[in-house]
């Protein structure tokens, strides 16, 4: 698939570090003009001088500023043909102590701008040559969407979100020529692969914990004009760890 998005332009939320850098960097390696925000502006330059990649500073739960790093990155390139919603945040707190305040936030950075965004590109679109042009949604949710872990209670609600979301969104996009599919990581480790024990690798049918290449290489086969025929999947990319029965011994 190398070089398989040259003249397609994508735009990534959150694509400073972690995963979302893995994306930013994959898609330009594969040809694609690439933009994208963060809060962070001191990893986000970064990202974009190593990656020659266009960074717009924004806080994705602030619909207006999202949407306009969006106009930007339209006005420098002509359009956006591949959103990844990527950006989230996670914060576990025991349910008796976590605020109404810390789960709206949760839901206002990990799940509402999925909404924004494919709003945005729908409005776009919304022509007869825009609804024919070549577009991709892809939606990062995690494997939480269906374990979950005490105090999860906002993490686990925003990744299930997305999940529904992304169904829901296939189908309002059923008359463009638009896909929408997410990706559910596991165990993704952005870089500290010195604390990770050899039973937290060997615990993992593939034998290993995630690296954010293996979430940027499911990006890329779902951006892949030819894969028009997925369509409202969740792809679970989480080196076996789902389908494993656990017991305690």
């Amino acid at each position: 698939m190398l070089k398989n998005l040259t003249g397609k332009t994508a735009f990534v939320t959150g694509g400073a570090h972690g995963i979302g850098r893995g994306i930013v960097e994959a898609l330009r390696l594969a040809g694609a003009r690439t933009a994208f925000c963060d809060i962070n502006t001191e990893l986000g330059e970064a990202t974009a001088r190593a990656a020659g990649a266009d960074f717009y500073p924004a806080d994705v739960a602030d619909a207006d500023a999202l949407c306009n790093a969006l106009e930007a990155a339209c006005e420098r390139f002509g359009d956006i043909d591949i959103l990844v919603n990527n950006a989230g945040i996670s914060e576990f707190s025991p349910l008796a102590e976590t605020s109404l305040e810390q789960f709206d936030r949760i839901l206002a950075v990990n799940l509402r701008p999925v909404f924004v965004t494919a709003q945005w590109m729908a409005a776009r679109r919304n022509t007869p040559e825009g609804r024919t042009r070549y577009g991709r949604i892809i939606n990062i949710a995690s494997t939480r969407w269906l374990q979950s872990e005490p105090g999860s209670e906002g993490y686990a609600a925003s990744k299930g979100g997305i999940v529904s979301l992304t169904h829901a969104l296939a189908l309002s996009f059923s008359d463009y020529n638009v896909t929408v599919n997410c990706i559910s990581p596991g165990w993704i480790d952005n870089g500290n692969f010195g604390s990770i024990s050899e039973q937290d690798r060997r615990q993992h049918p593939s034998g290993r914990v995630g690296r954010p290449a293996d979430i940027a290489r499911a990006c890329l086969f779902l951006a892949d004009p030819k894969n028009d025929f997925i369509n409202g999947q969740n792809l679970v990319v989480d080196g076996g760890m789902t389908k494993k029965m656990i017991y305690c011994e």
